[in-house]
């Protein structure tokens, strides 16, 4: 009898270490979408899962977790193990919202960072009725006339309301921000007249074709391929870039090995066509970091969005124009 429970002692032994030794991955890996099924979000993130397993050998399941402007993926994080087995889309807003409310993460401390994948289009438009021709135009308009102009976005809190506040806090514009629950309410209120000026990704890219609405700007670091006669606020004179970056993360203390495996996947499911026609269809370009590169970008991108959210929580006029 001793003897027989030694070698079951044994055996259960060897087969312990033997699924310890296991290489990763050696079951599916499951990717939270932190945003609604059926978005623009959630279909580029699809696209990028089903291309990735490809070179991972493993499916990738994909999990809608919906709601606290993007963060509920982050939350998960935190209690989830740091096998590789559970990642999450990292939108902007995670290095936002602990600025702003109270959330149950530390962006600094508590995640992994795997690699940078993409960003928005982000533009304003206005109707094609309106009397602004250009950007310029419309700003001269609403130096003069401050209070006037109304601004939709999809949002309290989003890139487009933050950055929007952000040109006014810089170059002395007051303008009334207006915002709806999504792309959809937001282009609506701007055919229906009910706000002046749209910000947002580029849902407004059908009206813009059709005719029906003038697009002003768009904020990426370079002119849009499907507009490519539209100007950058940077190319304006503006110092102002939004893409509203992301990437995927896991939780803190992921092994570097499995991290590499993660990370060299995702690269290749980012740059396969399957995720590249997805792209395309919602006007995104790749904006790959590394790990590493994407740790940075973190911390730099959590002091930047402290300095403006404490300046949008204290300023009630707009600073002097530059």
């Amino acid at each position: 009898m001793q003897l027989h429970r030694w070698l079951v002692v044994g055996i259960a032994s060897l087969v312990g270490s033997a699924a310890l030794a296991q290489p990763f991955p050696s079951k599916p890996v499951t990717m939270i979408v932190p945003w609604p099924a059926g978005g623009s979000t959630d279909q580029v993130m699809r696209a990028l899962a089903q291309a990735t397993e490809k070179y991972l050998g493993q499916p990738i399941s994909v999990e809608n977790k919906a709601g606290a402007g993007g963060t509920l993926g982050a939350t998960a994080l935190v209690n989830a193990k740091p096998d590789g087995y559970t990642v999450t889309q990292l939108p902007i807003t995670i290095f936002r919202m602990p600025h702003t409310t109270k959330v149950g993460f530390d962006p600094l401390s508590d995640f992994t960072y795997i690699i940078g994948v993409s960003g928005y289009t982000f533009g304003v438009v206005v109707r094609a009725d309106s009397p602004w021709k250009t950007w310029q135009e419309l700003i001269d308009y609403a130096k003069a006339n401050p209070g006037k102009l109304s601004y939709g976005t999809p949002g309290a809190n989003t890139s487009l309301h933050v950055t929007m506040e952000e040109i006014g806090y810089r170059y002395g514009i007051k303008w009334t921000h207006v915002p709806f629950r999504g792309n959809a309410d937001n282009m609506q209120a701007l055919l229906g007249g009910h706000v002046d000026i749209s910000a947002d990704a580029t849902g407004w890219g059908p009206n813009v074709d059709a005719g029906k609405f003038r697009l002003l700007a768009t904020w990426g670091p370079q002119r849009t391929k499907r507009w490519p006669t539209v100007p950058t606020l940077k190319e304006l004179g503006y110092d102002i870039v939004s893409t509203s970056p992301y990437g995927i993360g896991g939780p803190k203390g992921m092994d570097p090995q499995v991290v590499k495996v993660l990370h060299d996947a995702f690269k290749k499911g980012m740059e396969d066509p399957i995720h590249m026609q997805a792209m395309e269809k919602y006007d995104q370009d790749l904006l790959y970091m590394s790990g590493d590169d994407y740790a940075k970008f973190a911390r730099q991108a959590f002091e930047e969005e402290k300095a403006v959210a404490a300046r949008l929580a204290t300023t009630q006029a707009p600073a002097p124009a530059k």
